[in-house]
């Protein structure tokens, strides 16, 4: 069946095209006594619904926030989200999203998407790359982002600036501490853990992995203990996983004791730990475990998992708040070290 026009709602009304439109699209000019419930009768009874496109061409407004995360089954993206849409409801704004697996070029053609909806901003959330084969993509994506800007958007960032995009008035970045932070771990664990140090980190060029390494081997560093030793996997669960195959086997061959393991993000920490239940040894009993993010899955996790914990959502409602308001100042984005069970002495 054919939608119902706004014309149709007013003649069955009995008023003007005009009128019809002003009590429906929430002008701020008032009918007169009884047309408003007149004209929203007839939208009841002819089942009118709204074009919204039609109504965000007329009020040059759209209230769109375009969300780009990495991978949203990721509990640290979703808890960003989950900041996101708490901002953007306060705000009176709906958010559509995207997903990118983490590609400069797939974030760029969310941008592009984005702008052709009419997005009035555009957030994004994840790790920037510094690999040499991404060099091109990130020009392209700061090269759109710039041109988004230009053209009346606002941009929010949050971890590290895109490579090369101007930071404009209408550009806003909320850092994530994740040097200082990993530094402070590092410090901790060096203070009451005597044997070997391990890091499982995403690939090289993935900034907030490696962000994370420098900062926990500085910590190292300045606790006067050797370098840790880096394995580098996928920065996911199943990268974890397969990262803690390999560090059984050394176990099982005894050429390593127990050692304190550092994994670059909560979900590979997880993965690591299945490895090791899997191959009969246990945490903390045969090596210790951190991860970063303190994400919501680890109310759950046994033993209890020692991580960087960062106020997730609040980042998601910070970088957005930014995005959309002329009135953001700088964030102080403020983290700490929970150390639990899984670096236990035994």
């Amino acid at each position: 069946m054919a939608a119902s026009t706004l014309a149709e709602v007013a003649k069955l009304a009995g008023v003007s095209l005009a009128t019809a439109s002003r009590v429906l699209n929430g002008s701020a000019r008032k009918p007169g006594e009884g047309i408003a419930e007149r004209v929203r009768a007839a939208a009841e009874a002819l089942g009118y619904v709204a074009n919204a496109q039609a109504q965000a061409l007329a009020k040059s407004s759209t209230g769109l926030i375009g969300l780009i995360v990495h991978d949203i089954a990721d509990p640290y993206f979703s808890a960003i989200a989950q900041g996101v849409q708490a901002a953007a409801r306060q705000e009176h704004r709906m958010v559509l999203l995207a997903t990118t697996d983490g590609t400069p070029a797939g974030e760029k053609d969310a941008v592009v998407a984005f702008a052709a909806r009419r997005a009035e901003s555009i957030v994004i959330a994840g790790s920037r790359s510094t690999r040499s084969e991404d060099a091109g993509a990130n020009a392209e994506l700061a090269a759109e982002l710039d041109r988004y800007c230009r053209n009346g958007g606002r941009v929010g960032v949050l971890g590290r600036p895109v490579i090369g995009a101007a930071e404009t008035d209408r550009y806003y970045t909320v850092a994530v501490p994740n040097e200082a932070l990993a530094r402070e771990l590092a410090l901790e664990l060096a203070a009451k853990h005597d044997g070997p140090f391990m890091i499982v980190g995403g690939p090289e060029g993935l900034a907030t992995s490696d962000e994370r390494i420098k900062g926990f081997q500085q910590g190292l560093s300045d606790a006067g203990r050797p370098a840790a030793e880096l394995v580098r996997a996928p920065f996911n669960r199943n990268g974890g996983f397969d990262a803690g195959v390999g560090i059984s086997r050394k176990l099982a061959t005894a050429e390593l004791s127990r050692p304190c393991i550092f994994a670059g993000n909560d979900v590979m920490a997880i993965g690591v730990a299945a490895a090791f239940r899997e191959h009969g040894f246990k945490i903390p009993r045969d090596a210790a475990l951190a991860g970063f993010d303190d994400i919501e899955w680890l109310r759950d996790f046994r033993p209890a998992l020692s991580t960087v914990s960062l106020p997730l959502e609040e980042l998601g409602r910070l970088v957005t708040l930014g995005a959309i308001s002329d009135d953001a100042g700088p964030a102080a984005i403020a983290g700490s070290v929970a150390l639990r069970r899984s670096t236990s002495s035994s």
